[in-house]
């Protein structure tokens, strides 16, 4: 968890300010939820690895006996818990306010969560998500909305030239059931064929066989990924998609991936004011894209630039989730940029600041004229701030400038209202 300094927030702000604005310019709305959940809602078995790394808050009202008799049941414990993503907070805020919105719900959130990770480089215990949901929409059209309106915020950004990995959950649960890995191995795998773009083909086939998956099952899925390809190009489209599977694929998954590339590539041509062939459209599929999050049960994504080579956001299909508190399957889906990784690429100027001007006054100057000063210069639109000489002065004006300050003025007492001179600062 980390502090941040003026010139930090602002710049946090800055960007903030792009994606909520791109965001809504897409039809969204923002809501906000509580930054904590039940403990039984936060530990529903949906969250994954996740649920593990929730902040959970004890009961009120609990003497050390309750406490010692309760040890080895968290559930006794706690009631409450600091949300760890957005998404569950929202199928809860979903499933109580139904009535009060729109058959097709489109969301913002944009919030802090918690989760006790070990804190690293680009990993913190507390960090931003800026989250797009659409509600209500089973059809091709959400995710493409979601994906249009994640690639736009990208490029109002200054990351032009983002593209997103684009797979299906149920095409990899279609292929575990092919190759023969049982429902039970079925989690496990999915770990380790997370890994592939990491250690590779043989890396993935030598740690199945260490886990002690079925021989057959990894044999067949060691000769699909080993089988000899030809190295054509073929863009997006149902050709690449069946490329990338085994033999016959279901024909309902391909036909929703396409139908989001067409409906992407309608948009883009739009946008681009031109015709964006299917060719041109930054959609790569992706057969092992796994994404670890429990809940998903469709379609997955990641944001991918070329600049570093780590995802900047991702997110999926998530229909059975808003079931679990409606008592009635909705279909769902989102799109999260991670803010953190994001904002550190991003510099965007404060073109709408107003003149930050420092105010350097020498020890003697009276109150009335310090505050009669600041009050002509605010009345013009500018930013104020007070500082007394020291010796020092060049420190005092580049701290001035890390802050965002643009100029400053020397008053000493007995001037003149309107009679400052304004400096730039250098």
């Amino acid at each position: 968890m980390r502090d941040f300094l003026p010139a930090d927030k602002a710049r946090r702000e800055r960007v903030l300010a792009v994606i909520r604005d791109r965001y809504r310019v897409h039809g969204f709305d923002e809501i906000e939820t509580p930054v904590m959940e039940e403990y039984s809602r936060l530990h529903a078995g949906i969250g994954g690895d996740n649920e593990k790394l929730a902040y959970n808050v004890l009961k009120r009202g609990l003497d050390a006996d309750a406490v010692r008799g309760a040890a080895d049941d968290q559930a006794q414990l706690t009631d409450l818990g600091l949300r760890y993503d957005l998404t569950v907070p929202l199928a809860r805020f979903y499933a109580t306010n139904r009535g009060q919105l729109p058959t097709v719900f489109r969301s913002i959130q944009i919030a802090p969560v918690w989760r006790a990770e070990r804190p690293q480089k680009g990993r913190y215990r507390q960090f931003m998500q800026c989250d797009i949901d659409i509600m209500g929409d089973a059809s091709a059209r959400a995710e493409s909305e979601l994906i249009v309106a994640t690639l736009d915020t990208l490029d109002a950004l200054g990351l032009e030239g983002g593209s997103v990995r684009i797979n299906d959950r149920r095409v990899l649960d279609w292929m575990l059931d092919a190759f023969g890995f049982t429902p039970e191995e079925r989690p496990s795998v999915l770990i380790t064929i997370d890994k592939l773009d990491k250690v590779g083909t043989s890396g993935v086939i030598a740690e199945l066989r260490e886990r002690g998956a079925a021989a057959s099952a990894v044999d067949a899925f060691e000769a699909f990924l080993t089988r000899p390809m030809t190295m054509e190009y073929n863009p997006y489209g149902e050709r690449q998609i069946r490329k990338f599977l085994p033999a016959d694929a279901p024909d309902e998954v391909v036909a929703h991936l396409v139908a989001i590339g067409e409906a992407v590539a309608a948009a883009r041509s739009v946008a681009g004011g031109g015709e964006t062939a299917l060719a041109d459209i930054p959609l790569v599929f992706d057969p092992f894209l796994v994404r670890g999050m429990g809940y998903y049960t469709g379609t997955i994504f990641e944001l991918a630039h070329p600049s570093v080579d780590y995802s900047l956001g991702g997110g999926g299909r998530y229909d059975g989730m808003i079931g679990r508190f409606l008592g009635q399957d909705v279909p769902a889906v989102g799109f999260s940029i991670g803010f953190e990784r994001l904002v550190d690429l991003v510099e965007i100027a404060d073109e709408g600041a107003r003149t930050a001007v420092v105010l350097v006054h020498d020890r003697d100057v009276p109150e009335s004229e310090l505050l009669a000063h600041k009050a002509a210069l605010i009345a013009s639109g500018s930013r104020v701030r007070l500082e007394q000489r020291t010796k020092n002065l060049k420190a005092l004006l580049e701290r001035a400038a890390a802050d965002g300050y643009t100029s400053f003025a020397t008053l000493a007492a007995g001037a003149a209202p309107g009679t400052l001179e304004i400096k730039p600062l250098a």
